[in-house]
């Protein structure tokens, strides 16, 4: 299990934003230096845990608990093939891509070490935008890469430290439930009825996530 590519994006104008100033970091490209990954602050201040790494949109992006964004390079190449194009490492504007890791496979609260330095820890699953369609080019890709249901994992940034491509990954701690990452995009896309399991990952989960998960499940137990 290992760091195929670092990636950072810059601030890019683009037609199909709805960002006010019309720019993007999503296209994200691998970079050959070490990059120092940190806890970026909360959400709507915080951008991208990755230093030189572009957050535009930080209303719906970044933050603590959004700092890093990992695909794994399996499911890169199951797209490739779908496509029948290429897909760089970093197209689908992924910070880390990764090899031998089942990222959507990850449960929630999943730990990993990068690196010497870093410690990392799963939180929700990235759910597709009109941003990344645009990016992409590929006709009704929300559709799809939601049915897909493989949409990679954010992460926040419990130690900081420095990263670079080729660095190990080990996964240091595994919580005692069932919640993956793929479970809780369902959750929270085209399977509601699943929102109460998602209370089982606890505080690990993204607070919005867990907020949504609350909410749907207390009339229920009214």
């Amino acid at each position: 299990m290992r760091l195929l590519s670092v990636n950072l994006g810059r601030a890019k104008a683009v037609p199909y934003t709805d960002h006010p100033d019309g720019v993007t970091g999503i296209d994200k490209r691998p970079v050959d230096e070490p990059v120092r990954v940190a806890a970026p602050g909360p959400k709507g201040v915080g951008a991208s845990g990755l230093a030189g790494d572009a957050v535009c949109s930080t209303r719906h992006h970044g933050g603590d608990d959004q700092a890093v964004y990992a695909m794994a390079r399996e499911d890169l190449d199951a797209w490739e093939r779908e496509l029948g194009r290429p897909l760089a490492n970093g197209s689908f504007g992924e910070n880390l891509t990764t090899s031998g890791l089942d990222v959507s496979g990850a449960l929630i609260g999943e730990r990993w070490r990068v690196g010497r330095e870093v410690l990392l820890e799963i939180t929700s699953p990235r759910i597709p935008c009109r941003t990344f369609q645009g990016h992409l080019g590929e006709p009704k890709w929300v559709k799809r890469f939601t049915e897909r249901a493989r949409p990679g994992a954010y992460l926040r940034v419990l130690e900081p430290g420095l990263i670079r491509a080729g660095d190990p990954v080990e996964i240091v701690h595994r919580p005692d439930h069932e919640v993956t990452v793929a479970l809780t995009f369902l959750a929270g896309t085209t399977q509601r009825a699943l929102l109460p399991r998602l209370l089982e990952a606890g505080a690990a989960l993204h607070p919005e996530l867990l907020g949504r998960a609350r909410t749907y499940t207390a009339p229920q137990q009214a």
